[in-house]
């Protein structure tokens, strides 16, 4: 179950007051859930959408393929419902071939090349603004499309005018708005690949696809095809040189961790998932409000070029 229909927010203060009556025109937030009438009554009075996107990646032996893209519907579901704006169904591949291993190996990633992510990023984007939506903003829950998203950000603000976000809530080196909240040491990388925070997160979507059972603390480590006067700690492609990062390389992901899991998973609890998310859905929600106060206006709305 991907879109969180089924997920009580009775207990989620909204941010937005007043829009008892607006809310109740619709039976969903989901794009997919409605008809056109429904869309049509919905544009009549806010023209902001966000749009999740991740991946389909390994994340070891105890968390779920679907991992990222868990992260960014989640996020996205509880920020519609907070403040009463539609997202679309995600974007569910990304671009993740560090996670491919080798022929055979069974690990269940499915990526797609840069070229077929942004351009079916554009698509999405460019379709949603024909129908009459003019700030769209994509909620990403998988930090290898950061490496190569920004070209098609660009070109859907530049070929149409319209205001267009992407948002990271999830924490690797950068802690923000989780300070304080994960048990591990820096050491024990608690954003990192199926660590703390990505396994208490899943354990408070769904703990029935999480196998405790099988975690373990696994370190990253230097590939063998560097020297050992190099090091590495975490899972970003630059690593250390006498004490500093200057020197970055394109390594798969099982070259440096084989297990799939970089960090200590074994501290994660469903509270602590469920706090993340209240975190990070308040703030992007919050964030979201604010873009809706910006005008906007769109030079070229008709998708022309929508069959090449």
């Amino acid at each position: 179950m991907l879109t969180g229909n089924d997920r009580d927010y009775r207990d989620i203060p909204h941010i937005t007051e007043g829009d008892d009556e607006f809310r109740s025109k619709f039976l969903s937030w989901e794009l997919g859930d409605l008809t056109i009438v429904d869309v049509r009554k919905y544009l009549k009075v806010k023209d902001t959408i966000l749009v999740p996107m991740a991946s389909f990646e390994q994340h070891g032996p105890h968390l779920p393929i679907l991992t990222d893209t868990v992260t960014a519907i989640e996020i996205s579901c509880r920020v519609s419902e907070m403040i009463a704006v539609l997202h679309t169904p995600p974007i569910w591949m990304g671009y993740s071939p560090q996670h491919m291993h080798n022929p055979g190996m069974g690990r269940g990633t499915i990526t797609v090349r840069s070229s077929t992510l942004l351009n079916l990023v554009y698509d999405v984007g460019r379709s949603l603004i024909h129908h009459g939506f003019n700030r769209i903003i994509f909620i990403n829950g998988h930090g290898s499309n950061v490496k190569v998203i920004d070209p098609v950000l660009r070109k859907l603000r530049y070929d149409t005018g319209a205001l267009i976000s992407f948002v990271k809530p999830y924490m690797e080196n950068y802690v923000g708005i989780l300070d304080g909240l994960m048990e591990n040491p820096w050491d024990e990388t608690p954003g990192w690949h199926a660590s703390e925070l990505e396994t208490s997160q899943d354990l408070a979507w769904n703990e029935n696809y999480v196998r405790m059972d099988r975690a373990d603390f696994t370190k990253a480590h230097i590939p063998e095809f560097l020297p050992k006067t190099f090091e590495k700690k975490d899972g970003l492609p630059d690593v250390e040189f006498d004490g500093y990062k200057y020197f970055t390389f394109p390594m798969d992901h099982h070259e440096f961790i084989e297990s799939g899991v970089i960090g200590n998973p074994l501290r994660s609890t469903k509270e602590k998932g469920e706090e993340a998310f209240r975190r990070l859905s308040e703030h992007v929600a919050r964030g979201v409000l604010e873009l809706t106060t910006v005008p906007v206006e769109i030079h070229t709305r008709e998708f022309v070029d929508r069959v090449l």
